[in-house]
């Protein structure tokens, strides 16, 4: 794996996932507060997310590989991995309370590391606990209380926290405060775990999540809007990259939601209303695409783009590369039905976007009888596309 990729069509050869564990127990306990869209089943997710794995391997040849599985592999056959793993949780740790207690529990994992499973280590990274101890009078008499201070909850989307470019791996500073975190774990993993050098990370106030980004051969996407602001793209303009192009697209206002309330998460990433099929073929809500306006930046080599004068639209800078669209209609968009992913030139492994479909009119049902103003229009626009469909 040499981390590099030229277009979105080249055959996927080896992927990173990470399997749901407990940290999702912890998310579900605030599904909104945790980012996630509703309650679901966990089981019922691990299941799905088994089949993925098994979908890649069987069907496409992918080798998988378990972000978990494959760091405590490392950490157990490699000194310095263990070592840094255990380094990370360490300072992962978080102590509150009586500073006697605290200076013993401190000794204890010093201590204890001998004894301890190496899962106990990545555990603390994803878990993220601070321990609260309250020392009352009597012998051993110690309240400890264990707080899960923002779980990675999130972890398992392993497309948000980094991409993939002609040049490297760039690592992302996600937007939300909430999944700061995760990036710790996964520039972890690239640079000790498999070795691999980061071309560049993304630093304060930047933010920007990798469905933003669509490596297309000779120019590649990159959206700004709701998740990712001017900084993080400004950073990337300054990048030595191979591609000829890069285009920033602005995620557009929907023109079925209000100019002066807009909802960004019917549209939050570039992949969540166009995406890639093949070399020829792209995806995407002509609605939405139609009003994504695009800046295009040449490339002059040494890290220096310079921009064109002219600005168009996503649909007819798409079109003007010489590829088809395929449309797809508002309620098949919020229903996720471009966020696949593409295997290889011409094959994509789907979402089942239409066990989605009457989740997502409920969903716009709530939304219209709380905000009638708001969500309406929009809600006779995908009630419409059902019929049509």
């Amino acid at each position: 794996m040499n981390g590099r990729i030229r277009a979105e069509w080249n055959s996927l050869k080896k992927v990173v996932i990470h399997r749901p564990g407990m940290e999702m127990f912890f998310g579900l306990m605030s599904p909104y507060s945790s980012l996630y869209e509703r309650a679901f089943s966990r089981s019922g997710a691990r299941r799905e997310h088994e089949m993925l794995e098994t979908i890649l391997k069987t069907e496409f040849g992918v080798d998988v590989i378990r972000l978990k599985q494959a760091t405590l592999n490392a950490a157990s056959k490699v000194p310095i991995v263990k070592r840094e793993l255990i380094n990370l949780a360490r300072e992962t740790l978080d102590y509150t309370g009586d500073a006697g207690a605290i200076a013993r529990a401190k000794e204890e994992f010093e201590e204890n590391i001998k004894y301890l499973d190496l899962a106990h280590f990545f555990n603390i990274l994803i878990i993220n606990p601070s321990l609260n101890f309250v020392v009352q009078k009597g012998t051993r008499n110690v309240q400890l209380n264990i707080t899960k201070r923002q779980p990675l909850a999130n972890l398992y989307f392993m497309r948000d926290q980094q991409f993939v470019t002609d040049s490297g791996i760039i690592l992302c500073r996600l937007a939300k405060p909430a999944r700061r975190r995760e990036t710790i774990v996964t520039k972890f993993f690239w640079e000790h775990v498999l070795g691999l050098s980061l071309h560049h990370e993304i630093d304060e106030p930047g933010t920007i999540e990798g469905g933003e980004f669509i490596p297309m051969g000779k120019f590649a996407l990159v959206g700004q809007g709701d998740r990712t602001n001017r900084d993080a793209i400004e950073q990337l303009l300054k990048l030595e990259f191979e591609f000829e192009e890069l285009a920033v697209v602005h995620q557009p206002m929907h023109p079925l939601v209000p100019a002066d309330k807009p909802d960004p998460m019917i549209n939050m990433h570039l992949d969540t209303y166009f995406n890639v099929a093949s070399s020829k073929v792209v995806v995407g809500c002509e609605m939405l695409i139609k009003e994504a306006r695009v800046e295009i930046f040449h490339n002059e080599g040494g890290g220096s783009f310079k921009k064109d004068p002219n600005e168009t639209n996503l649909y007819d800078y798409i079109k003007s590369k010489g590829f088809e669209v395929i449309n797809i209609t508002t309620l098949e968009q919020m229903s996720y039905a471009s966020n696949f992913l593409c295997i290889k030139d011409g094959n994509i492994l789907a979402v089942e976007s239409e066990r989605n479909v009457k989740n997502v009119i409920d969903n716009v049902k709530r939304s219209a009888k709380d905000d009638p103003k708001r969500y309406e229009k929009l809600l006779d626009h995908i009630k419409a596309d059902y019929e049509f469909l």
